[in-house]
């Protein structure tokens, strides 16, 4: 690891300004991706900005009946909030799905939403990485690649997000807030993160020394019922290969609003708008559900290796509209307390 200098600030413009001052400075907020990166020589920063000690720790209720998130909240803090679990359970349940127990009493919102992706290559800096090093390649697209994107990829890069939380905020419709050396901007998260295009260098939108202060979310509609569920390959800690965050409104039978978002199958949280459109109105059946799935999924680009990502993302999609139509199921949506 090379050498970098550290600041503290105490208040988030001085925060920017020492962000912004010079290239190379990177926020620090738990570190559990950022110190990870740095070991490994992937992410070399000149100086450290510790945002720990910012007034960014709280979660409050919006005059509307929503929330604001602080950046610095703890991810174990945010799956537990009464608030969350009971007018959000999909965002609880994908933060309790996400990493260990010892990880989320350090990761922080802001920092799970600028998490790195683990493809292999990215993280093995004797290996060429298009992400890493422009220009450079992207040997994922024939060598391993069984983890990586189905969707939204391009010839530059086939990595995918690794966040469980972005997923569910994509779902929920959320709103980022950043502040930087020209003021403060609101970003829906479903734009936050980008897809790689020619430039798979650029993970998000964010400009140069913006700080991510709060993330904002809106009131749920009365009657919506929200799921997360994640396939991988064992029960411990490990990443998705997929997953699925949905809410879920019907009235009579039928789909009166529904959001569905993926994960582990794009280079950001895949908001399934052509599914979306196509349950809007329709019965709440498996019949109905298994053709809007199929008609989103009808695009994916899947490699050598990862094409059962198509069938494991419809599977798991399908089974979670299922269990958000079942009468009885409301209870079962109900985040479990975090164990103590």
């Amino acid at each position: 690891m090379k050498p970098f200098g550290y600041q503290r600030p105490t208040t988030t413009a001085e925060a920017v300004r020492l962000c912004a001052a010079g290239p190379g400075a990177r926020f620090l907020g738990g570190g559990t991706n950022l110190v990870d990166l740095m070991k490994l020589g992937v992410e070399e920063p000149g100086l450290l900005i510790d945002v720990t000690k910012l007034p960014l720790d709280r979660v409050v209720r919006t005059p509307d009946g929503g929330l604001r998130i602080g950046a610095t909240v703890r991810n174990s803090d945010l799956a537990a909030h009464p608030d969350v679990r009971r007018d959000h359970p999909v965002l609880s349940q994908a933060l309790l799905a996400g990493a260990s127990g010892q990880l989320r009493n350090t990761a922080t919102t802001g920092g799970n939403l600028l998490q790195r992706t683990r493809c292999s290559y990215f993280q093995d800096v004797s290996k060429p990485c298009n992400k890493r090093l422009p220009g450079s390649g992207c040997p994922a697209r024939e060598g391993s690649h069984r983890d990586l994107a189905i969707l939204g990829h391009s010839p530059e890069c086939v990595a995918t997000n690794p966040s469980d939380m972005a997923v569910a905020l994509a779902a929920l419709e959320a709103t980022v807030l950043l502040l930087g050396p020209e003021g403060e901007r609101a970003v829906p998260v479903t734009e936050f993160h980008r897809l790689p295009g020619e430039n798979p260098d650029q993970d998000t939108v964010i400009r140069p020394g913006e700080l991510i202060t709060e993330v904002v979310l809106p009131p749920p509609a009365p009657g919506t019922v929200s799921r997360y569920r994640k396939a991988r390959d064992r029960a411990s800690y490990a990443f998705a290969l997929v997953s699925v965050a949905a809410t879920l409104q019907v009235d009579a039978g039928r789909v009166e609003r529904a959001t569905l978002a993926f994960g582990g199958v794009a280079h950001r949280p895949w908001r399934a708008r052509r599914a979306e459109a196509e349950l809007l109105g329709a019965p709440a059946t498996p019949a109905a559900f298994q053709h809007a799935l199929i008609a989103e999924l009808a695009e994916a680009q899947p490699l050598r290796d990862n094409a059962f990502k198509v069938d494991l993302v419809r599977r798991v999609a399908l089974d979670v509209l299922g269990e958000l139509c079942e009468p009885q199921g409301r209870p079962r949506h109900l985040t479990p307390a975090p164990p103590t």
